[in-house]
Parts: structure tokens; sequence; C-alpha cells
């Protein structure tokens, strides 16, 4: 197969969360290719469950978001953005800042490229289980109106396949943990399984 080698990359733009730089791409046909991409930190996201079976609930906060000038429901989530931070400890912060819980059993639920065609973000989500209460610490910005709520994952289902909820991770971590929990959640993987694709290769676990 091919190598798309990088023939020349520029920095087009650097701001407080992502940067873009643009690659010009050797293609199959002899030719070159500009391509821009978006360069992300990455991000965790959590299901957060209680109950079991057809009574399970899954957390989910609602909150503003500026791109698209309106509050979506989503689920607790946040950027790698701390150095050095592993990935489970960064779901585990985000659990406690936006939604006041700490749970006693995590695992992989599954791993997003967000939008491979333009930039390298990747998402880990996590399912989060047996959670109980803990300190939350102050909000600031929009984290201040987040509001949260207990909701029957099989409800949250039909509201994804309504188009009631189109945050993206939101839509994955809500139709794979309704997939996994078929199977009492026993093909999932440990929170510290390799995350091969988590920019700049940070930490797992």
């Amino acid at each position: 197969m091919h190598d798309y080698e990088v023939v020349s990359s520029e920095r087009a733009f650097t701001g407080r969360v992502v940067s873009v730089r643009s690659d010009d791409v050797s293609m199959p046909d002899g030719a070159t290719s500009r391509r821009d991409v978006v360069e992300h930190p990455g991000a965790v996201g959590v299901v957060a469950l209680r109950g079991e079976g057809e009574q399970a609930e899954v957390l989910l906060v609602n909150q503003y978001r500026h791109p698209v000038g309106r509050r979506l429901d989503e689920l607790p989530a946040g950027l790698l953005d701390v150095q050095h931070e592993s990935a489970l400890l960064a779901a585990q912060r985000e659990l406690a800042e936006e939604a006041g819980l700490e749970a006693g059993t995590w695992q992989v639920l599954v791993d997003l490229l967000t939008s491979p065609g333009m930039t390298d973000e990747a998402i880990r989500v996590y399912l989060a289980r047996d959670v109980r209460p803990c300190v939350r610490p102050v909000q600031e910005h929009e984290e201040v109106e987040l509001t949260s709520s207990w909701v029957r994952l099989s409800d949250a289902v039909r509201a994804v396949l309504a188009g009631q909820i189109e945050n993206a991770v939101c839509v994955v971590g809500l139709l794979a943990a309704a997939e996994a929990s078929r199977s009492g959640f026993a093909r999932l993987r440990p929170p510290s399984a390799p995350w091969f694709s988590r920019p700049q290769a940070g930490p797992a676990s």
C-alpha cells in the first residue's frame, strides 16, 4: 500500500484547546494534496449507570454548547488537558466535577475517533457502576448552569433514535451501554486497556 508521506507541514492556527496544521501529503498517483488537520488533546466520557436490567438508569448532564448555540443532553466528559494525568483519572475527575459522583467499578466501554477525516480527536468512553455521591468541586464557566438527571437507559436509547439526543459521544455511549448490558458487561475491557489512538500517546490508566 502507498506510504502517505508528509512532504511539508506548517502551523496555521493555535488556539486555547485546538490547533490546525496544514500538511502536504503524497498521493498514490504521484501528486501531493493539502490536508488540514485539527489537533485535539483528546477527551474522556463516562456512562454512569445505577440499577440493573430494565430498571437501569444512566446519568445525563445538560449544558450550553456555544458552537451550536443551545443546550444539549450529554455524558459527563472532559478534555485530557492535565499533564501526565491518565485517561481513567481524568474520567473519575470529570464524573466528580460534573455530577458529584464516584464509582466503584470502571470498564472501558468504547473508543472513538470522532471525525478522522479532519481531526485526530480521540475519545475514550468509560462505563462507571456502583456509583455513590462524593464532594463536588466548585463549578465555573458553562458548568455553573450544568444540570444532571438520572434517566432510564431504555428511555435514553429511545431519545437517541428519535433524534432528541444528538451529542455524538453521548449517542455512541448510550447505544454501546445498552448492547453491553445484554451480556452483563462481560465483554468490556478493563480500565487499563491500551488506547493506541490517544493523542500524544498518554497513559490509559
